[in-house]
C-alpha cells in the first residue's frame, strides 16, 4: 500500500504543479484545438497530464529498490521499455507534429525492447494449434508487438471525456492487481498498484472539471503497461487463462475493432481519419440531452463529465466477470461475446434514436 500511497500522493502533486503553472507553458502544451470533431472542451487545457503518471511511478519503483529490489529492477526496467511509446506521444502533445504511423511505429519499438530485452512475449493464447505457433520465436515476437501497440493505441481511442480512460485504466489495474495476488506474482501486484496510485493522482484534477488531459503520452504510456503487465501475468502464471486479459481489455479492443469496420466498410472512410461518432461521442450528444442548447462552460463541461459513468459501467460488464473468472477459459469467451453483443445493441440503439429512455439524462426545471 506504500506504492500507491506514493505513486498517488507524487502523480497528485506533480499535476497539481502542472496546472497551477500552466501559463507558463501553455504555448506549447496545452490543447487549444476546441472545434475539432473529436473536441469537447471549451477552454484551452494542458495535455501533458500522463508526466505527472511516469513521475508517480518512478518515484514509487525507485522507493521499493532497498527492500525489493529484484522488484523495483523489474518495474524500471519495464519504464525504460515503454520510453518510445511515451515519449513519442508526449512530442505529439507539445508540438502536434508527430504522425499516427510514427507514433505506431514507437509504440510497436517499446514492445519490441521489453520482447527482446525483458523476455515479455506472448507464449499462449489457450487455443492449442495456435499456442504451437507462438512456439516459433519469430511468430511469438510479432503477436506481442502488434498486441501491445493496438492496446496502448486504443486506450488513446478511447481517451474522449473527463475521467473516461484514466477510471477504466484504473479498473483494469486494480484487477490485474488482484489476480497477481492470487497467483504470488510480485512484480505484476506491485507495478498494479504504483499504477493505480498514480492514475488517481491524475484523475483528480481532470475529473470532472477537467483541468488537465492525459494526452497522447500519458493514453499511450498507460495502455503500455497494461498490455505488458498483462503478458506477463499469463506468461510466468499457468493457473491464468490467455482469455483473461482479453475480456479485461474488451472495451478499448472491441472500439478500436469496430471503429475499424464501422469506418473502412460502412462509411467508406480511411480507418485513420478521425470522426465524431464513436460510442463515448454518441453518448455525449444524445443521451445527455439535459444540457443541449447550453453555452456556458459550466454547463458543457458538466456535460463532458457525465458522459464518462455510462462507459464504466459499460467497462465493468468486461472487468468485472474477468476478475472473478480469470482462470476458466470457456467463461472468459462466453462473455466475450456477451460484451460485444452488449456494445453493438446500445450502438444502434443510440445510433436509431432508440435509446431506453431511463440511460437519457434530462435537464430538469428551474
Amino acid at each position: 500500500m506504500l506504492s500507491f500511497a506514493l505513486g498517488f500522493l507524487v502523480s497528485l502533486l506533480i499535476t497539481l504543479l502542472i496546472v497551477r503553472y500552466a501559463h507558463l507553458h501553455e504555448k506549447f502544451s496545452t490543447d487549444t484545438d476546441l472545434a475539432g470533431v473529436q473536441k469537447f472542451h471549451v477552454r484551452p487545457v494542458p495535455r501533458i497530464g500522463g508526466a505527472g503518471i511516469l513521475v508517480g511511478l518512478i518515484v514509487s519503483a525507485v522507493q521499493l529498490h532497498h527492500a525489493y529490489p529484484a522488484v523495483s529492477g523489474g518495474i524500471l526496467g519495464l519504464i525504460a521499455c515503454g520510453m518510445p511509446a511515451f515519449g513519442s506521444g508526449l512530442v505529439e502533445d507539445l508540438t502536434k507534429r508527430v504522425s499516427p504511423l510514427a507514433r505506431l511505429v514507437c509504440t510497436m519499438a517499446a514492445a519490441a525492447l521489453a520482447y527482446f530485452l525483458l523476455n515479455i512475449a506472448v507464449t499462449r493464447i489457450s487455443v492449442p494449434p495456435l499456442d504451437f505457433l507462438l512456439s516459433y520465436a519469430v511468430i511469438s515476437c510479432a503477436v506481442t508487438v502488434l498486441a501491445v501497440a493496438a492496446l496502448a493505441n486504443a486506450i488513446n481511442i478511447i481517451d474522449g471525456f473527463n475521467g473516461l480512460a484514466s477510471m477504466v485504466a484504473f479498473m483494469m489495474f486494480a484487477s490485474l492487481a488482484y489476480v497477481a495476488f492470487q497467483v504470488s506474482d510480485p512484480i505484476v501486484l506491485s507495478a498494479s498498484f504504483m499504477m493505480m496510485g498514480a492514475v488517481l493522482g491524475f484523475f483528480i484534477w481532470n475529473f470532472p472539471a477537467g483541468l488537465i488531459f492525459l494526452g497522447d503520452g500519458g493514453a499511450y504510456f498507460i495502455g503500455f503497461m497494461l498490455a505488458e503487465l498483462s503478458i506477463m501475468l499469463v506468461m510466468r502464471n499457468r493457473d491464468v487463462s490467455a482469455w483473461y486479459p482479453v475480456l479485461l481489455f474488451m472495451y478499448p479492443i472491441f472500439e478500436t475493432c469496430f471503429s475499424i469496420y464501422r469506418k473502412k466498410f460502412i462509411r467508406g472512410m480511411s480507418p485513420g481519419i478521425p470522426d465524431g461518432v464513436h460510442l463515448h461521442m454518441l453518448v455525449y450528444k444524445r443521451l445527455m440531452r439535459w444540457a443541449v442548447g447550453a453555452r456556458t462552460a459550466r454547463e458543457l463541461t458538466r456535460r463532458n463529465s457525465l458522459t464518462s459513468p455510462y462507459l464504466w459501467l459499460l467497462c465493468l460488464i468486461a472487468v468485472v466477470p474477468a476478475t472473478l473468472f480469470w482462470r476458466h477459459t470457456l467463461h472468459l469467451f462466453c462473455f466475450v461475446v456477451v460484451f460485444a453483443a452488449t456494445y453493438v445493441w446500445l450502438y444502434m440503439s443510440i445510433v436509431r434514436f432508440k435509446s431506453p429512455r431511463w440511460m437519457v439524462v434530462r435537464k430538469g426545471k428551474r
